[in-house]
């Protein structure tokens, strides 16, 4: 618990048995509760995972996405925090990212990786595609985000089921910072995280998931809303 909140925190992994170990270790006391989505893995990552003291919740729908949309309605207090397996970003920096979601009275934040603190934490491809994919977040949705890959959140469970992000894939993470955005009454912040180099074997397809997301992002700017 944290100034009164008590915190979860959801961890998507797909083969990240060494990762999620750094990850967890990592975990400040602050953190209630650790939920980790064992996404069809092929190592030990659920076995590490609960002989650490996380809660395992298995999808055998695969996907980045697919992995969130079971972990975060498993997730059972009051504010909810996302991070990777592979350690690159940073389990300490919760306490300060719950401030100041709180401070600001913020109802999600979103951590940017940005400007990098470490250069050997993402290749330059990379880099370069993350910024093609927020400059086309800021044209589609007039509205700048310094990261709008980042998978690094905080936000109030409370707000969860009106963020309709359904993307099974990479996209889901642009998809739930543009329906943050978007929602009545959702106030959206962002802050800057030292993003590290990460553990383990990389999972993302740099060309096809760039694209993917590109195209999401206009086929989502063009779809019929729901009222919310």
């Amino acid at each position: 618990m944290h100034r009164g909140k008590t915190i979860s925190a959801v961890i998507p992994c797909y083969n990240e048995e060494d990762g999620v170990r750094h990850v967890i270790e990592a975990m400040p006391r602050v953190v209630d509760e650790i939920v980790v989505v064992d996404n069809n893995s092929t190592d030990r990552t659920a076995e590490v995972a609960r002989s650490l003291g996380a809660r395992v919740v298995s999808e055998q729908r695969k996907g980045y996405g697919a992995a969130y949309q079971a972990g975060i309605p498993a997730a059972t207090k009051d504010i909810i925090v996302t991070l990777d397996g592979d350690g690159s970003y940073p389990p300490e920096e919760i306490p300060r990212l719950v401030d100041f979601l709180l401070e600001n009275a913020f109802d999600f934040v979103s951590a940017s990786r940005f400007p990098l603190r470490s250069k050997g934490s993402m290749n330059f491809m990379n880099q370069v595609g993350n910024r093609v994919l927020t400059l086309a977040t800021l044209v589609l949705f007039f509205r700048p985000i310094e990261d709008s890959q980042s998978g690094m959140w905080v936000f109030k469970r409370e707000v969860y089921p009106r963020l309709h992000a359904r993307h099974p894939g990479m996209a889901f993470s642009e998809e739930l910072k543009i329906e943050a955005i978007r929602a009545k009454g959702v106030r959206f912040g962002e802050t800057r995280i030292d993003y590290r180099e990460r553990i383990g074997e990389v999972k993302l397809n740099m060309w096809r998931d760039g694209f993917d997301n590109l195209f999401f992002l206009v086929k989502k700017r063009f779809e019929r809303r729901n009222s919310r």
